[in-house]
């Protein structure tokens, strides 16, 4: 048998070499990681994609890449993930409305308790009420007050129909008799420019993304929508507290890949996942920026609950009668 070129050799010896740091390191791959996000950049799909996929590339010693697809509700990235082969080397960082609300209300082209598997929840973003700067109120009551003594001339924007922004909204409205028209958005970014701008008066957004803003002053928060305050912001009031108890919404932020993942890949991929957001450098990033971390799931308790809340948003849909605009 003729010898192997040196070359040859020092391919295999490299490669060999790979696959084991890739294995000491965590790494359930030994390719470049991409990591989608159905959302714009500087979103709160965005935010923690960025913050997690740092630490993910550090510990397992590959890249990962964030690639943004937004549009159609999260159904564009949806698609890129589950039409990509299911080796592992495709993941998604969403956030749970994506796959429990969106799905109720637009045809996104997938099967949320079929075509996809949650892997991890990471963190938990809550929704709070906003307004343009403009806006002649301080709380809900008066923020109410005053769209009744406009008629017709007020809106409210979304980070995209079918999303707990737009449920909260069309909620708001039919709970207090208010008129205002729903203005979707492909995210919450382009949504906040016109909130900043003066354009739009008001919307349900994340806190994540909208924290900042309310402490430089360029937009107004009249209420949080959770059953307590937030520590995040101790003196916004909640919704429940002036008077709209049923205002209890917040998005975990984790990822998910193609269902067709086998389940021992889908178990070493959640590992890497947890080590990663359980850096103190993580917590305390994704903390600052406005999210309460999320305490780990393990895969199957996590579809149940993606389950569970995809059927209480049915019943919201049906209660409210929220359809597409």
């Amino acid at each position: 048998m003729k010898p192997r070129p040196r070359s040859l050799v020092l391919q295999a010896l490299c490669a060999a070499s790979l696959m084991l740091s890739a294995t000491a390191s965590g790494a359930w791959t030994d390719k470049t990681v991409k990591m989608i996000v159905p959302a714009p950049v500087g979103g709160t799909m965005d935010v923690v994609a960025r913050i997690v996929a740092e630490q993910l590339a550090t510990d397992i010693g590959r890249p990962v890449v964030v690639d943004n697809r937004p549009g159609a509700g999260g159904g564009i990235g949806v698609q890129a993930l589950i039409t990509a082969p299911a080796d592992g080397n495709t993941i998604m960082m969403t956030a749970s409305n994506v796959l429990t609300e969106i799905p109720h209300v637009m045809k996104t082209g997938f099967d949320p308790l079929k075509d996809v598997t949650p892997v991890t929840a990471i963190a938990r973003g809550y929704l709070v009420l906003i307004g343009a700067t403009n806006v002649p109120a301080k709380d809900v009551k008066s923020l109410i007050a005053w769209v009744k003594s406009n008629p017709g001339r007020v809106s409210f924007a979304s980070y995209s129909t079918g999303t707990v922004s737009h449920y909260a909204g069309m909620i708001l409205n039919q709970k207090s008799g208010l008129d205002m028209q729903h203005v979707p958005f492909a995210g919450s970014p382009p949504a906040l420019q016109q909130i900043m701008g003066g354009h739009i008066p008001l919307m349900f957004d994340g806190m994540a993304t909208s924290k900042p803003l309310a402490a430089s002053g360029r937009i107004q928060v009249f209420g949080v929508a959770a059953k307590s305050r937030s520590p995040q912001m101790p003196d916004v009031p909640t919704m429940a507290e002036q008077g709209f108890p049923e205002m209890d919404y917040s998005n975990w932020i984790g990822v998910i890949v193609a269902a067709g993942v086998p389940a021992e890949l889908l178990g070493r991929i959640n590992g890497a996942l947890v080590q990663a957001a359980g850096a103190a450098k993580v917590r305390e990033r994704l903390v600052t920026s406005g999210f309460d971390m999320e305490p780990l799931t393990p895969p199957a308790e996590l579809a149940a609950s993606v389950r569970a809340d995809f059927e209480r948003n049915a019943a919201s849909v049906r209660e409210f009668k929220i359809t597409l605009q």
